[in-house]
């Protein structure tokens, strides 16, 4: 192959390994809905 196509080959298996990592994480905060009812004690009995 030749050099060119070894690194084309080398940028699209790096996008395809790094697109799915994009979706990870939390984007938003972590504070609970307002009408939730977390934190709650278990059991709720």
């Amino acid at each position: 192959m030749s050099a060119m196509i070894r690194k084309l080959l080398l940028v699209l298996l790096v996008a395809a390994v790094a697109t799915p990592l994009a979706g990870c994480g939390r984007k938003t905060s972590n504070i609970p809905p307002p009408d939730s009812k977390y934190p709650r004690n278990y059991p709720t009995r």
